[in-house]
């Protein structure tokens, strides 16, 4: 009996940059909806507050469970999420379970950005609710390895770069590159 080496796929990570512009689109998209049900009174208002939440949850949970691991915002920007397990990469989505942990953390730090926004102009040092979500995020860039933030090693997930998206970001590359050519003639 012999023993073969059966090797592991290759997953490429995902830029820092496209995982914060994807997590930016789905957060415009929740904070749009949610800014709907708002007031126009200064403070935290209880049905904005949860309509984010609800949003927050279809955006990046149910959707992410049924599209093959791709919200709104990973699939403009041609991403992934994948589960992790003992160190290594595997080709499928997480459980719903490990999405709803992992969109908690998530979700608490999007909505005191949300809170943070609506609420700058009467309080200016309300900018600091933007801290836990930096926080979280921000060890992504300590982490050479699988580029892991605090969400994603709970969770057991990783962000990989996919083949199936919009590819928001080259269109904009595109763009930007036909602007600055007309702009030069």
């Amino acid at each position: 009996m012999t023993i073969a080496k059966v090797t592991q796929k290759h997953y490429p990570k995902a830029e820092i940059w496209r995982r914060g512009m994807a997590l930016g689109l789905d957060f415009l998209g929740a904070w749009l909806v949610s800014s709907l049900f708002g007031s126009n009174s200064l403070g935290i208002q209880l049905v904005q507050v949860l309509v984010f939440i609800f949003c927050w949850l279809i955006l990046r949970v149910v959707v992410v469970f049924n599209n093959q691991g791709q919200s709104l915002g990973r699939w403009a920007f041609d991403l992934k999420i994948l589960e992790v397990e003992n160190g290594q990469v595997v080709g499928r989505v997480p459980e719903l379970l490990a999405l709803v942990k992992r969109e908690a953390i998530i979700c608490f730090g999007a909505l005191l950005v949300a809170i943070a926004l609506g609420n700058i102009r009467a309080n200016p040092t309300a900018i600091l609710l933007i801290l836990p979500l930096a926080i979280d995020c921000g060890t992504a860039f300590s982490d050479t390895h699988l580029r892991q933030a605090l969400h994603d090693r709970y969770a057991r997930s990783f962000i990989v770069s996919s083949r199936r998206g919009y590819s928001l970001d080259l269109k904009i590359k595109r763009l930007v590159d036909t602007l600055q050519k007309n702009v030069r003639r």
